[in-house]
C-alpha cells in the first residue's frame, strides 16, 4: 500500500468510487428538551447506507467525519460514508469481495488512511480488515478464516508502536474470539484467545490506560457469565480485571473511556437497580462503582461507551427508553450527577450509538434506526456550547518525534507549545491538519496552538512514552 503522506479526503474532484449524496435535512421547530442544540444532519435511505450500528464517528484530516453503515449501499453489503459537519454526504459501497457488514467504526492512522473491519466478506467470508484512502477504493488488508479469528465486530485501535490492535467476535482456540495485532501492511499476530472464565465475544475496541496497556470489555463470560473487563499488553500479557455480577452491571458492550482523573468509565446493557443498564467507574484499585442505574424513563440498554468532552463531563447514549421509547442522549459527571439531554422520537432517529466530539466543539453521533425512512438510521449533532479545540491522531509522543494535530482554523498558526514549551518546528498542512516536532524539555500535558482566531488547547494531554 502506498504511503499517503499528509493527504486526506480533500480532493472533491477525484472521489474515486465515492458517490456524492445530496440531502436537504431540516431541523423542525418543535423538538424535545435542549432541542435548540440538536440538529438532524442526514437520514439514510438504504441506497446510501442503512444501520450505522456499533458506530462512533471519527474525524479525518480534512475536518470531515467518517463512519460505516452495516448494510445498505448499492450492493446491500454496507458502506463507508463521509459527512461534513454541516451534513453533506459521500458514500463508498462494499461489494462482498472487499468485505461485508462493516458493523464497527473506523480509525485514522498516522499515514492519513482510515482502517476498519467487516464481520463478513473476504476470501473466506469470515470478515476482513480494510483500508480506504484518498481517491482510492477499499483495499482488503487481511481476510479472516477462523484460524486467525472470525467476524471482527469492533473498531481498531492505533497503537503507540504504529501497529493496530483489535478483537474478533469468534474464532480462536475456544471460538470465543481473539485479540490481535496488525501491522499497517496487513501482517496479523494473535495475542490472545478468550475462554469462558476470561470473557467471550468482545464487541468493543481497545483503549490505552495510564500504564500504556490496552483495556477492553466482553459481554459474556467471567465468574458470573455477565461480562468482564480485561487488560492486555502489546506483547500479549493478558489478565481479567473485573467480572460483572448484575448489581454492578451486566453485559458491557461499548468501549471504556479513560477519564482525566485516571479512572475508566463505561456502560453496561443490563444489570443495575432496574436491570436496564448502568454507568460505572473503574478505579486504579480495580473497584467498580455504579454511578447511575437506568430505569427506562431516562433510557435503557446503553450499548455504546462514553466520551469525556472538553468540559470534563461524560456524555453517552441509551439505546432505548426515554419519553418516546427510542433512546436518549445523556450527560453524567464523574461524581454521578446525571441528566437527560435529548429524547429521540424516531423521526429524528432511534436506537442511538456512540458519540464523539469534533474539534469544532459539537458532539456528533448516529442512530441505528429511525429517520425519514423510519428504519435506516440518522447522523446528528448536539451543540452544548463548547468551544473549538485541537486533538491528536494519537496522543503519545517522544522528544524529537512528530505529533499530528487535528483542529479547525489552523491556517496562519504562529506557535505551538507542549505543556508550555514552544516547538521550534511545526508545519500547517491545511486549515484542519498540522504537524509539530516535540521540543526538548517538553513533558506530559496539554498542547496549545496559537491561531489568528485565538489559542486552541488540546482536549487531552499528550502522553510521553519511553
Amino acid at each position: 500500500m502506498r504511503s499517503l503522506g499528509f493527504h486526506g479526503f480533500n480532493d472533491t474532484a477525484s472521489l474515486g468510487r465515492w458517490t456524492l449524496v445530496v440531502c436537504l435535512c431540516l431541523v423542525p421547530s418543535s423538538l424535545p428538551v435542549f432541542a435548540q442544540a440538536f440538529a438532524l444532519l442526514h437520514s439514510f435511505h438504504g441506497i446510501d447506507g442503512a444501520g450505522p450500528s456499533a458506530e462512533t464517528l471519527v474525524q479525518g484530516r480534512d475536518g470531515n467525519l467518517y463512519g460505516t453503515t452495516a448494510v445498505g449501499g448499492t450492493m446491500s453489503d454496507g458502506t463507508v460514508f463521509r459527512i461534513t459537519p454541516q451534513g453533506g454526504l459521500s458514500v463508498y459501497s462494499f461489494d462482498g469481495t472487499h468485505g461485508s457488514i462493516p458493523f464497527a467504526g473506523l480509525v485514522l492512522g498516522t499515514d492519513g488512511v482510515l482502517r476498519g473491519t467487516t464481520e463478513l466478506g473476504g476470501t473466506s467470508n469470515e470478515g476482513v480488515v480494510f483500508s480506504i484512502g484518498p481517491q482510492a477504493p477499499v483495499i482488503s488488508l487481511l481476510s479472516f478464516d477462523g484460524s486467525n479469528g472470525k467476524s471482527p465486530g469492533a473498531p481498531l485501535t492505533m497503537g503507540v508502536d504504529g501497529n493496530y490492535y483489535g478483537t474478533t467476535l469468534l474464532g480462536g482456540t475456544h471460538n470465543l474470539g481473539t485479540i490481535f495485532k496488525l501491522t499497517p501492511t496487513g501482517t496479523l499476530t494473535e495475542l490472545h484467545s478468550f475462554n469462558t472464565a476470561e470473557g467471550g465475544s468482545p464487541t468493543s475496541g481497545l483503549v490505552y490506560g495510564v500504564d500504556h496497556a490496552l483495556y477492553g470489555v466482553t459481554p459474556t463470560g467471567g465468574t458470573s457469565n455477565q461480562g468482564t473487563i480485561y487488560r492486555i499488553t502489546p506483547s500479549g500479557n493478558f489478565g481479567t480485571v473485573y467480572s460483572f455480577d448484575g448489581p454492578h452491571g451486566a453485559v458491557p458492550f461499548g468501549a471504556l473511556v479513560l477519564g482525566n482523573d485516571d479512572n475508566f468509565y463505561g456502560t453496561t446493557v443490563g444489570g443495575g437497580d432496574f436491570s436496564m443498564g448502568t454507568v460505572f467507574k473503574l478505579d486504579p484499585t480495580r473497584t467498580v462503582t455504579v454511578l447511575h442505574s437506568f430505569d427506562v424513563t431516562d433510557g435503557d440498554s446503553p450499548q455504546a461507551g462514553l466520551i469525556q468532552a472538553t468540559d470534563g463531563i461524560l456524555y453517552g447514549t441509551a439505546f432505548g427508553g426515554g419519553t418516546q421509547s427510542a433512546g436518549t442522549i445523556f450527560s453524567i459527571t464523574t461524581g454521578g450527577s446525571f441528566a437527560v439531554l435529548y429524547n429521540f422520537d424516531t423521526t429524528h432517529g432511534a436506537a442511538p450509538w456512540g458519540l464523539m466530539q469534533h474539534t469544532n466543539g459539537k458532539l456528533y453521533g448516529t442512530t441505528d434506526a429511525g429517520g425519514a425512512s423510519m428504519f435506516d438510521g440518522t447522523v446528528f449533532s448536539l451543540d452544548m456550547g463548547l468551544g473549538p479545540f485541537v486533538t491528536f491522531v494519537i496522543p503519545f509522543g517522544r522528544v524529537g518525534s512528530g505529533v499530528q494535530i487535528l483542529g479547525a482554523g489552523l491556517t496562519g498558526a504562529t506557535a505551538v507549545t507542549f505543556n508550555g514549551v514552544p516547538a521550534t518546528t511545526f508545519k500547517v498542512v491545511s486549515d484542519t491538519f498540522m504537524g509539530a516536532i516535540v521540543p526538548p524539555g517538553a513533558t506530559t500535558g496539554p498542547v496549545q496552538v496559537t491561531t489568528p482566531s485565538g489559542i486552541l488547547t488540546s482536549n487531552v494531554s499528550l502522553q510521553f512514552v519511553p
